[in-house]
Formats: C-alpha cells, sequence, structure tokens
C-alpha cells in the first residue's frame, strides 16, 4: 500500500520536509521512496507541492498520512474534514473511558476496610489465637469442621 508523508530532513533543530510516495512498510527516514512530490519549510512556513503528481497518486490509491492530509485540505487539492493529529493528554483520556479506573477507584474504598480490620489489635489477635488452635488441632490429629 502506498502511503503520502513526510520525510525528514536537514539539519538538527532546523527540519525540512520531503513530501514523497513511498511503501508504507518503509520507515520515514529511509529514503526510499518512488517519488518527490514537494516540500514544506516550518520555519519560513513555505510549502511546494506538485498537484499533478499529487493528483495522480491518490487517483492510483496512495493514502496521505494525517498531517499530510490536513495540508491538501488547506491547498485545497482535496476537499473533507481535517484530522486532529495532536496526541491526546492522559487526563482526555480517562474522562473518556470509564471502565478500568473508575472500577479501581471504587475499589479502593473496600481494600481500606479491610485494611482497617488488620489494624484492629482486638481482631489480630483472636485470629492468631484460631490460627494455633487449628494447628495444634491438626498436630493432634483432628480434623475442625468449618
Amino acid at each position: 500500500m502506498l502511503k503520502i508523508r513526510l520525510l525528514k530532513t536537514g539539519r538538527k533543530n532546523q527540519p525540512f520536509y520531503r513530501v514523497v510516495v513511498t511503501d508504507k512498510r518503509n520507515s520515514p527516514q529511509g529514503g526510499r521512496f518512488k517519488e518527490k512530490l514537494g516540500f514544506v519549510n516550518p520555519f519560513t512556513k513555505e510549502k511546494n507541492l506538485n498537484e499533478e503528481r499529487l493528483q495522480y497518486w491518490l487517483s492510483v490509491g496512495a493514502k496521505p498520512s494525517d498531517r499530510v492530509h490536513n495540508m491538501l485540505i488547506d491547498a485545497n487539492l482535496i476537499k473533507g474534514d481535517k484530522i486532529n493529529v495532536l496526541k491526546k493528554k492522559i487526563s482526555d483520556i480517562e474522562t473518556k473511558e470509564e471502565s478500568p479506573l473508575k472500577e479501581k477507584k471504587e475499589g479502593e474504598g473496600e481494600a481500606t476496610k479491610v485494611e482497617e480490620k488488620i489494624d484492629d489489635p482486638v481482631s489480630s489477635a483472636e485470629e492468631t489465637k484460631v490460627i494455633k488452635e487449628e494447628t495444634s488441632d491438626a498436630e493432634n490429629g483432628k480434623v475442625s469442621a468449618e
């Protein structure tokens, strides 16, 4: 499957991107691409796209990446809605996905109740007494019916 994506070139802290057509499985830094379709300079906001070749590759079935898709919409080469390419914050994900995180929070209240019982010296002394009785019964050959 062919993909229209950005290929990062340029120096350190001075990125420069080429718009290329490549196979989806190739790494973006590999330099193995079918055709160069233009470039983007984020510092000067300069964009140069070969519109004829872009239309050809889109007609053949090449899919643009999310950022290239948004660039093509800005250049009026394709129609549609833009895709949100910003990374989602963890807090946004937590509010949308309720099941695993809220279940843990509800379970925390039960865990504190259990801890309170363990901290109670009377109940812990009674538990140790019961455990000692069971072990002594087991040593004598008696089986408790609990």
